[in-house]
C-alpha cells in the first residue's frame, strides 16, 4: 500500500516564470481619470497540477510615479503612487491549447512599501504592509506555451487604489 502512495504526485511539473512590464497605478475614486505609470517585474514558481490549472507563488516589484497630469494631459492634484514589493500566491486556470492558451488568475498576497492615494475623496499616505488581491488575464504563446502576454492587477482596498502592469514573460522548466 505504501508503494502506491509514494508514486502519487500532486505537482506534475515545476518551472520559473519571469515577467517584466509597464507598471500602472490608479485611484479607486478618481474624478479626473488619473493613471500613474512606472515599472513592473515579477518572478513566479509555476507548479503545474494539471494541463489546465497551476499554482503560482510570486514575488515582484511595482514602482509608479505621479506626473501631475490626467489621461488627457491636463494638470491634476490626483495621484496613486505605489512603490512596493509584492509577495503572494495565485491560481491560474488556462485553456490547454498549444500556441495560444488564454488564462485567468486570482489569488491573495501582500504589498510591502509606500502608497499614496490623493483624490477629492481620499487622502492616504501609508507605508508598511497591506494585503492585495491579484487578478490577471492573458495569453500563453508558443508551441509549449512558454511565452506570456497579459495584464496583471493588484487590487489594494486598504489604500483605495489598484496597481498593475501590461507585462511580457518567459517560462523556464525546472528538471
Amino acid at each position: 500500500m505504501t508503494s502506491n502512495l509514494v508514486d502519487a504526485q500532486f505537482i506534475k511539473e515545476k518551472s520559473i516564470n519571469v515577467q517584466i512590464g509597464y507598471g500602472l497605478s490608479a485611484p479607486n475614486n478618481s474624478i479626473d481619470g488619473t493613471v500613474d505609470d512606472g515599472f513592473f517585474i515579477q518572478g513566479e514558481l509555476v507548479l503545474k497540477v494539471a494541463s489546465w490549472i497551476e499554482f503560482r507563488p510570486y514575488a515582484g516589484i511595482i514602482l509608479t510615479n505621479s506626473k501631475g497630469k490626467d489621461l488627457d494631459g491636463k494638470p491634476t492634484d490626483e495621484k496613486a503612487v505605489s512603490k512596493a514589493f509584492l509577495l503572494g500566491g495565485k491560481a491560474r486556470v488556462r485553456a490547454p491549447i498549444p500556441w495560444v492558451a488564454p488564462y485567468l488568475e486570482i489569488g491573495i498576497g501582500t504589498s510591502i512599501g509606500k502608497f499614496e492615494t490623493f483624490t477629492a475623496l481620499d487622502k492616504i499616505n501609508k507605508s508598511g504592509l497591506i494585503y492585495h488581491i491579484p487578478i490577471s488575464i492573458g495569453l500563453e504563446l508558443g508551441r509549449n506555451n512558454n511565452f506570456d502576454l497579459g495584464f496583471s492587477y493588484y487590487l489594494q482596498p486598504s489604500v483605495e487604489q489598484y496597481a498593475g502592469a501590461f507585462a511580457v514573460g518567459i517560462t523556464f522548466p525546472l528538471n
